[in-house]
């Protein structure tokens, strides 16, 4: 590296807020298949305490030797529903049990995978898992679900999406802060190292190195160099800036998969944002010239944002996954919870975003009396999106058990906190009631 390329990184480490959000390695579980729930239990945590047993002292070195912040270390393993679905449990609670252990013996922060895929139907270990969910998620602080209803290749499976709103309810009565573990997708990815929606792929390698970077101060301090100048120079610079963070984040992925002797996946460059103050999307937006988050034009700026980030990434980076582009969580990010405070972004626009972004509808509050069809008609309106736009869309909604609109929910960390959000009082029911499967749409079928 140049001396100024070093320097640079410097800087945008210790002024900009840039970091390695997490280090995943993802782990397959087929070969922990057992028709004794037990015996595949303990396989399970084997595996995944021999496998993982370096990573968080390695990722803590190359923290340690190139100053490189790397705030999480995480697991992310084959979805529960395919590996649990040979024995004859009940329910999986205990397979989370399982996983929860073996994250605290590793010390990682958090284990992806109590997942379960039925955008086309269900298998026995699907309904299991799904059933199992508001309790699996209360019973652990460090397991994380999610569950994909739909696909441009599928279509949307509206059974699953009227069972979601019921379990999204369910945890949401237990803990409402528990729902934050959870997301639903659409188009699920299977390199995602982000959080809750990371799981080991059915065709992905037995163990894999992935990284998921952020740096939204970095780019908001480069655009500050280029007020003024027009929408071009804005999205030249917004990629010459994910270039450069993306370079920092292949490295980084690069040496800690040499010295865990496991394959290197991929670095997903999202833009991911936190509490604190200079770490915003919203920020960014703003900065492209928006009074507020939520001012029309809004969808625009992110969209512009969006491309440029994956442009610059794509460049940077032999091999870039993931859901890489922007993240728009309301709870981890200042000014999203500031645009919400003073009305200038609801739900309605926040969807609208969704089908330029990254994800999804994420980590938005909404108040406890908010019937289960209204969050199942959430998710069927952002899986549409995902499906017809051949993109990765998601929810993750907390219903704040007795708090009203204007009301916070606090999650504390990175999580932050939400002000709740009203939602339209009309009701969905009779659709969500039907079920069946919306079918994949036209442009589906590329054969």
């Amino acid at each position: 590296m140049e001396t100024k390329q070093i320097l640079e990184t410097i800087q945008m480490v210790s002024e900009e807020k840039l970091d390695i959000r997490t280090i995943t390695m993802g782990i397959s579980l087929f070969d922990c298949i057992d028709s004794n729930g037990e015996k595949a239990r303990q396989k399970i945590y084997d595996k995944l305490t021999s496998s993982a047993k370096d990573l968080v002292k390695v990722a803590n070195q190359i923290e340690s030797e190139y100053g490189i912040p790397i705030v999480n270390k995480r697991l992310s393993v084959t979805p529960i529903s395919m590996i649990a679905a040979a024995c004859h449990d009940d329910n999986y609670v205990a397979y989370a049990e399982t996983m929860e252990k073996a994250a605290q013996t590793l010390g990682v922060d958090l284990i992806g995978g109590f997942s379960a895929l039925v955008q086309k139907g269900y298998q026995t270990g699907d309904k299991k898992l799904i059933a199992s969910i508001p309790e699996a998620l209360n019973e652990t602080t460090r397991v994380c679900g999610s569950v994909n209803v739909g696909s441009t290749r599928a279509g949307i499976n509206m059974d699953a999406v009227k069972q979601m709103g019921q379990v999204v309810k369910q945890l949401a009565a237990i803990d409402p802060v528990s729902c934050m573990s959870l997301v639903v997708f659409a188009n699920a990815v299977e390199d995602n190292p982000f959080m809750a929606g990371a799981f080991h792929g059915v065709g992905e390698a037995d163990k894999v190195i992935n990284v998921g970077i952020s740096g939204p101060g970095v780019v908001k301090r480069a655009l500050e160099k280029v007020r003024g100048e027009s929408i071009d120079i804005v999205s030249e610079t917004i990629k010459k800036t994910a270039f450069k963070v993306t370079r920092m984040g292949q490295f980084v992925g690069n040496v800690a998969a040499e010295r865990l002797n496991v394959p290197f996946g991929i670095v997903d460059l999202s833009l991911a944002p936190t509490p604190s103050q200079g770490d915003s999307v919203a920020e960014i937006l703003e900065e492209i010239g928006l009074q507020s988050v939520g001012a029309p034009g809004t969808t625009a700026a992110l969209a512009l944002l969006n491309d440029a980030v994956k442009k610059g990434g794509v460049m940077a980076c032999e091999h870039v996954g993931g859901l890489s582009g922007a993240f728009i969580p309301v709870s981890e990010d200042s000014g999203m919870i500031k645009a919400v405070e003073h009305s200038n972004l609801n739900i309605e626009k926040l969807e609208a975003m969704t089908a330029v972004c990254s994800v999804g509808l994420d980590m938005i509050a909404v108040p406890g009396d908010t019937p289960a069809e209204t969050i199942s008609g959430m998710i069927a309106d952002e899986a549409a999106i995902g499906v017809i736009n051949n993109k990765t869309t998601a929810v993750r909604v907390i219903p704040a058990t007795g708090k009203k609109v204007g009301e916070k929910i606090d999650f504390g960390g990175l999580f932050g906190y939400a002000p709740v959000m009203p939602v339209n009082l009309n009701s969905p029911a009779k659709m969500i009631n039907r079920g069946g499967r919306i079918p994949a749409p036209i442009h589906s079928f590329k054969n």
